[in-house]
């Protein structure tokens, strides 16, 4: 499959879900296109610059309505909600963890007023940035998500899944939180070391998100931009990974080798 089949197939998808989303008289892009433009954004895992003048040098034939860089990473976050829409329906069993994401470098905290990146610790090293919680269903796809400062508390992410009571859902030592503080909410199952490996479903979407989608350090500096890179970084791995089952089936070894960058 070439990269333009890929971009037609991954816009055929996103339509078949957007065809109900009406279009503004006054915009350039239809819903659909602004959608898969984010996607493929996230693929390419690069800066919003280097991005934009990739697309608009060898893909402007796909979207000849393609505005001006400012204006097109504007519109994405006006519109981040329709990303929501690709979120998967929850199973029977739920599960979650949290991933460090880098905003700036530990040194250059604190040199402007205008930085949301707090200061915590991501596998035992220090960093500045945001916090990201997503909930996934045993398929491997994501169901809910949640961001915030480094500095959160994971216990703290249980205001995302106390949206889902029904489910059970397997956290690790870190969301536990003591009845002082409140208590665990409703169904919530913390996993000591070593029990239900099952759970490292979860680390196969951090991995993706690290090697493939570049998610341990972006360029966005603001909660705008920021929720609107995680948002459709949450539909670029249900789309793609539903496009990887349905071409490899079953296989698991296949469709880790279909995640490659564009």
């Amino acid at each position: 499959m070439t990269l333009t089949d890929f971009i037609a197939t991954l816009f055929f998808h996103i339509d078949e879900t957007m065809k109900n989303v009406p279009k503004d008289p006054r915009a350039q892009l239809w819903p659909s296109e602004l959608v898969t433009i984010g996607v493929l954004y996230v693929l390419k895992a690069q800066s919003q610059r280097r991005f934009w003048q990739w697309l608009e040098a060898n893909y402007l034939h796909l979207f000849p309505a393609l505005p001006e860089r400012s204006r097109l990473f504007r519109l994405m976050r006006a519109h981040k909600d329709w990303a929501d829409r690709f979120l998967a329906d929850p199973g029977m069993l739920l599960v979650s963890d949290s991933l460090g994401i880098e905003l700036i470098h530990p040194r250059r905290q604190g040199r402007s007023e205008g930085q949301v990146g707090e200061k915590g610790k991501s596998n035992g090293q220090w960093y500045v940035g945001v916090k990201f919680c997503p909930l996934l269903n045993f398929d491997g796809r994501i169901c809910d998500w949640d961001a915030e400062g480094a500095s959160l508390y994971d216990g703290d992410f249980q205001r995302m899944l106390s949206d889902h009571p029904n489910e059970p859902k397997l956290v690790d030592n870190g969301f536990h939180k003591s009845v002082k503080r409140g208590g665990d909410c409703e169904n919530l199952i913390v996993c000591q070391r070593g029990q239900r490996n099952y759970r490292m479903i979860v680390e196969t979407l951090f991995s993706g998100w690290v090697r493939i989608f570049g998610m341990k350090s972006i360029t966005e500096r603001g909660w705008p931009g920021i929720e609107s890179h995680l948002a459709f970084a949450c539909a670029a791995w249900n789309l793609v990974t539903d496009m990887a089952t349905a071409l490899f089936g079953g296989d698991k070894k296949s469709i880790s080798t279909a995640w490659v960058p564009i």
